[in-house]
C-alpha cells in the first residue's frame, strides 16, 4: 500500500502556533463588538482573556528564553515583551472586574485589543521572522509542542503581580493554573 498523501512544506511551528493564537484572540475581541448581549460579551471576554493569559505564559516559559539565547537583541527584546505582557494583564484584571454592560466594559475592549495587536505586530514582523531564521525546523516544531503542553497547564486568569519569569511559570504556574480552572469551574465562567 503506497502512501498518496503530499508531505506538508514544513510540520507547524511555533510562529505558526503562535501568529494563529494572535489572530484567534483578536478575532474573539472583534466578536464582542458585534453583540450587544451582556452574557454573551462577557463570555466572549472571559475566553479570550484565558486564551490571552495561556498563550502569555507559554511564550515566556519557552520562547523568550530561546529568544534571549539565539537573537543578537534577545535580551532587549524579552524585556519589552514582558512590559507588554504585564499591560496587557494589568488590562486584563481590570476587564474581568467589568460586566458586560458595564460603561467601562467597551474602553477595556479597545484597549486590550489595542496592546495586543501592537504586541502582536512586533512579534509578526519583527521577532519571529528572527526567531525562524535563528532556529532550525526541528527546534521551532519542538517549542511548538512545548508551548502547546503548557497551555493546558497555564493559569486561565490574569495575575499582574505574579513575576512573568520562566521559573516561575514552570514551577508554580501549573498549581495556579489548577487553582483557576477550578474557580472557572465552580463560577461557570467561559474559559474556551
Amino acid at each position: 500500500m503506497t502512501d498518496t498523501t503530499t508531505p506538508d512544506r514544513h510540520a507547524p511551528d511555533v510562529v505558526d502556533a503562535l501568529t494563529q493564537d494572535h489572530h484567534e484572540a483578536l478575532d474573539l475581541l472583534g466578536r464582542i463588538g458585534a453583540t450587544t448581549d451582556a452574557a454573551e460579551r462577557r463570555d466572549l471576554a472571559d475566553t479570550v482573556i484565558a486564551e490571552v493569559v495561556r498563550h502569555s505564559v507559554a511564550e515566556e516559559m519557552y520562547v523568550y528564553p530561546a529568544m534571549s539565547s539565539h537573537l543578537s537583541d534577545g535580551a532587549d527584546t524579552v524585556a519589552h515583551d514582558k512590559d507588554e505582557h504585564e499591560g496587557l494583564e494589568r488590562i486584563m484584571k481590570d476587564l474581568e472586574g467589568v460586566g458586560g454592560d458595564d460603561p467601562r466594559f467597551d474602553d477595556l475592549v479597545t484597549a486590550m485589543a489595542d496592546a495586543l495587536r501592537h504586541h502582536a505586530s512586533d512579534e509578526e514582523a519583527e521577532q519571529f521572522p528572527k526567531l525562524r531564521a535563528a532556529l532550525d525546523e526541528e527546534t521551532l516544531v519542538g517549542l511548538r509542542r512545548k508551548v502547546e503542553t503548557a497551555k493546558k497547564l497555564a493559569p486561565t486568569r490574569p495575575h499582574p503581580d505574579a513575576p512573568n519569569a520562566e521559573l516561575f511559570h514552570k514551577l508554580a504556574g501549573p498549581g495556579v493554573g489548577l487553582v483557576d480552572r477550578l474557580r472557572d469551574r465552580l463560577s461557570g465562567r467561559a474559559t474556551g
